[in-house]
């Protein structure tokens, strides 16, 4: 069996200037991220003693491109690297396995670079549009760069500019540990004795995209109300910290009269399992989103990690964290009583039985895909699979220019 390896390609229009890339995605591990690695190659007689520069640049979207107004910016665009590409600076850089192969097959043409995040960078983030909505998403975006100038202050122009847009991601960690996550709450009623119990316990603290989770529900009702209806949701919490603004999103919910009414002196234990997917919430406004580059793999972002002995608070761009709300309604005078049970949605770390699972359905999903398209071919002698860098939106409609 021949195993081909995917690169991704992008040329400027004029086509004299060609990135590779290995990947799209860049693991930030908390203690250290991968740097972004790749090739340019580059039409000799295009240049004329002129430059090859990189640049490694975020975009911050935290409004939208139709309120800016009087020259009123909602986003922030950061110059993270930058370096000389072409002639190499470095002769002496030392390459990754991937760069060393590309070289040998693009020929002398071929210059390699090497790209670092910068510490606590943000992770990629997409906030979902409306489906009516065509201007630049909100959110944390990664683009790489390269444009023939005589110097790096030189105007950049776009017939002769490249820019592919990459994701810096977090991975869960190796052992999702034996913690199991609970809440525990209770609620009295204006002149009524007694009190509900509702205990919520999960069953991991650490799940991957797609699985279920699942949620044991305990109430005991020592009160003199009954519980009319059960209502469990999976929340998603975005913090935009560029505006210290906070918001919650339902990804998931279910409603069930399943065991009810709770009669005063009774109990009820069911577990309800929800799986949170982005699947179930296209065109929803406000859902984030893992940096979307392709329909098909996209998920719901993950939640933050920062290294231990610091908090979320310290992270900057988008914050995103989960929870289990579990709602109990006691009727018209009793009112509502809810609990929150947080948990960590990733996805599964390189080398775990998970993550092979779900590289296996990514690869047959993309042959399938790209088995009669144009832009994606083979080259048998070296197996390695060329693709044209594109990004998609959510509503297909090709963002590049």
């Amino acid at each position: 069996m021949v195993v081909s390896v995917k690169v991704f390609k992008k040329a400027t229009p004029n086509g004299k200037v060609t990135f590779y890339l290995g990947r799209r995605d860049f693991i930030d591990h908390l203690d250290y991220c991968d740097p972004v690695d790749g090739v340019v190659v580059v039409d000799p007689d295009y240049l004329k003693n002129r430059r090859v520069f990189g640049q490694l640049v975020t975009t911050y979207r935290y409004g939208r491109e139709e309120d800016e107004v009087m020259g009123v910016k909602f986003s922030k665009e950061l110059l993270l690297c930058r370096e000389q590409i072409v002639p190499i600076i470095n002769p002496n850089m030392e390459m990754t396995p991937m760069q060393e192969k590309l070289i040998r097959k693009l020929g002398q043409n071929a210059h390699p670079f090497l790209f670092h995040f910068p510490p606590n960078s943000p992770s990629s983030v997409t906030l979902q549009q409306d489906g009516d909505d065509h201007g630049k998403p909100l959110g944390v975006e990664y683009n790489i760069r390269a444009f023939v100038a005589d110097s790096e202050d030189d105007r950049q122009h776009k017939r002769s500019m490249v820019s592919l847009v990459i994701k810096k991601l977090q991975y869960a960690p190796p052992n999702r540990g034996q913690r199991l996550p609970s809440s525990l709450v209770s609620k009295g009623f204006t002149f009524s004795n007694g009190k509900i119990t509702l205990e919520v316990t999960l069953d991991r603290e650490i799940y991957y995209h797609g699985e279920k989770v699942a949620a044991t529900v305990q109430i005991t009702n020592n009160s003199k109300k009954s519980v009319k209806l059960i209502k469990c949701y999976i929340v998603q919490h975005t913090e935009i910290t560029m505006v210290n603004a906070q918001f919650s999103k339902h990804v998931a919910q279910l409603e069930t009269k399943e065991g009810c009414p709770i009669t005063p002196g009774a109990n009820l234990s069911k577990t309800f399992y929800l799986i949170p997917l982005a699947a179930n919430n296209k065109d929803r406004h406000g859902i984030a989103l893992d940096g979307h580059l392709k329909d098909e793999d996209v998920n719901l972002a993950s939640s933050t990690l920062v290294q231990e002995g610091k908090s979320t608070g310290d992270a900057c761009g988008i914050v995103i964290s989960y929870s289990v709300r579990i709602k109990l309604n006691c009727g018209t005078l009793g009112g509502e009583m809810q609990t929150d049970v947080p948990f960590k949605l990733l996805q599964p770390a390189p080398g775990t039985v998970e993550k092979k699972r779900s590289n296996a359905m990514k690869k047959m999903k993309s042959i399938e895909q790209h088995r009669n398209v144009k832009g994606y071919y083979q080259d048998d002698d070296d197996n390695i699979v060329f693709e044209d860098f594109a990004k998609m939106r959510m509503n297909n409609v090709d963002m590049m220019d």
